[in-house]
């Protein structure tokens, strides 16, 4: 249904008009333009360079349906060294603050480490759709 150009009394109102088909406007743009932010899991020990060329698939996927990806593991590895315990700890620690500014957090591959798993484990302990994809990024629905 359009905005009327007349007012309750039937007189043309332009200035109205014009006014409220803006909001219109930028409230369907708004909803366009809307991606939810979710939170990329996938392993990143063992195969390193391999998994970070996986994990960066794995974001554009994310693009490419509409969301926001947010992949620690391709972060914090710039510049904490994930073979010192306490840095690992301190990068794990990040990864679950960051994972609470998510809605949604979608897991990637067969294998689930130990970083998956707590992160698996926090988000369900939130309450968060956690959507499971294979390495091919074909979503995997279970039961």
């Amino acid at each position: 249904m359009g905005i009327s150009r007349y007012n309750s009394e039937g007189y043309s109102d332009p200035t109205s008009h014009a006014a409220l088909s803006g909001i219109r406007k930028e409230e369907k743009a708004a909803k366009r333009a809307y991606r939810p932010l979710v939170y990329i899991c996938s392993p990143f020990a063992g195969d390193i360079e391999g998994n970070i060329k996986r994990a960066r698939r794995y974001s554009r996927f994310a693009v490419k349906n509409g969301a926001i990806p947010l992949a620690p593991h391709l972060l914090f590895p710039q510049f904490l060294d994930d073979g010192k315990p306490a840095e690992r700890a301190i990068g794990m620690f990040a990864g679950l603050v960051l994972l609470g500014k998510c809605e949604q957090l979608w897991v990637f591959g067969k294998t689930v480490s130990t970083g998956m798993e707590a992160e698996i484990e926090k988000a369900e302990k939130r309450d968060m759709p956690v959507r499971y994809f294979t390495e091919n990024c074909e979503e995997v629905v279970l039961f």
